[in-house]
């Protein structure tokens, strides 16, 4: 085919093909002695697809060359250590983004806000950044909710289908009341050195916060300027649960994990929780009996990151969302969104919540049950 036939079909310009054609990465199938038009074949167009998406992440030609010569596991190893390269060189970037900041005035100390545990404050948003999400259309899904109080610190996350929220005691009283929502690449970055300070301020600026560590590098995240989802009227919003069952974390974990299916059904009895053809798991319930079904990509994060040995499930009916909580501690909550039951699934973004009421259509927009 001629290169601009085959320029269509690779996802590459003409001026691209004739480029690696040089470099002898890429060279055409026939030229015309004559003309000096450049042919490719069929066969070439797999070879010019994956040579694409290796320059779209940055592989410099080097890198292309040898990624294209190997083979199976030596191809997979050769793109892993790329992108280990390509985070390393970010988060780089990030540390000395911060140091030019100070030098131009950016590290100027703003206002404490909080005062926590590093330890517990990292794992805390390890545990709630779990419930992000990406989103073009609402890239706020991405970032993760920090509201201090007079009280408490309280972090919040929703992927439209799962919302966990933590609330923390500070070390100190908070000075003031701030919200936030704040960029959650920036704090996965962050958590690691956030981790080894025994205490960790917060201070608000401008555009982000800085925490602030003793004898350690301060990290600053920036804070996204789109609204939040009103994820405070959803839980002011929850009926009483009809049916609240506890059960063993690990157990019903292992079930889920040697669940076949991306969906699972839970039925729920006064001595027990089957989970799918699993063997049936002890629990104490109180309530009516139900069955109910889930996305298991969104039931399996909400009850792994539960805090302590039991889980704790308040449910409203097959069609309304479910608190998962710690039953022991309560300090850490996930609403869930059911799905319907009777057809086949293949991620909880593809199958709707169970809708009776219009509140839960509209949940897809802005937030579980909303």
């Amino acid at each position: 085919m001629p290169i601009g036939v085959f320029a269509q079909r690779s996802g590459l310009t003409p001026s691209a093909l004739r480029f690696y054609a040089d470099s002898g990465l890429l060279p055409p199938a026939e030229v015309d002695p004559v003309t000096g038009y450049r042919h490719y074949s069929t066969e070439q167009v797999a070879r010019a697809t994956v040579l694409r998406r290796l320059r779209e992440i940055a592989m410099p030609l080097a890198g292309v060359e040898a990624v294209l010569a190997a083979e199976g596991e030596d191809a997979v190893r050769l793109l892993d250590e790329h992108v280990a390269k390509v985070v390393g060189d970010a988060a780089e970037a990030r540390r000395k983004a911060a140091v030019i900041k100070s030098a131009l005035g950016g590290d100027v100390p703003g206002p404490t806000i909080a005062v926590l545990k590093g330890p517990v404050f990292a794992d805390a948003v390890e545990q709630v950044l779990t419930a992000t999400a990406r989103e073009a259309s609402m890239p706020v899904l991405a970032g993760l909710r920090i509201e201090v109080s007079q009280e408490a610190v309280t972090l919040t996350a929703t992927d439209r289908y799962r919302l966990a929220t933590r609330t923390l005691v500070p070390a100190e009283p908070p000075r003031r009341a701030w919200s936030g929502t704040v960029d959650g690449d920036g704090l996965r970055a962050a958590v690691a050195e956030i981790r080894r300070s025994p205490v960790v301020r917060l201070e608000a600026v401008p555009h982000g916060v800085w925490f602030r560590m003793p004898g350690r590098e301060h990290q600053y995240c920036g804070v996204l300027t789109e609204e939040f989802p009103d994820h405070r009227l959803l839980l002011a919003s929850l009926g009483e649960a009809t049916t609240r069952a506890t059960l063993p974390k690990d157990l019903f974990l292992r079930a889920l994990e040697e669940h076949p299916g991306d969906r699972v059904a839970l039925h729920i009895t006064p001595e027990r929780v089957e989970v799918g053809d699993h063997a049936p798991i002890p629990a104490t319930a109180t309530g009516r009996p139900l069955r109910i079904w889930f996305g298991l990509t969104t039931l399996y994060p909400a009850v792994s990151t539960a805090i302590g040995p039991d889980v704790m499930l308040d449910l409203r009916g097959d069609d309304q969302p479910v608190t998962v909580r710690s039953a022991d501690r309560g300090d850490l909550t996930t609403l869930i969104m059911p799905v319907k039951a009777g057809r086949e699934t293949r991620t909880p973004h593809d199958d709707a919540p169970r809708s009776d009421h219009g509140r839960h259509r509209q949940s897809r927009r802005s937030g579980p049950g909303r």
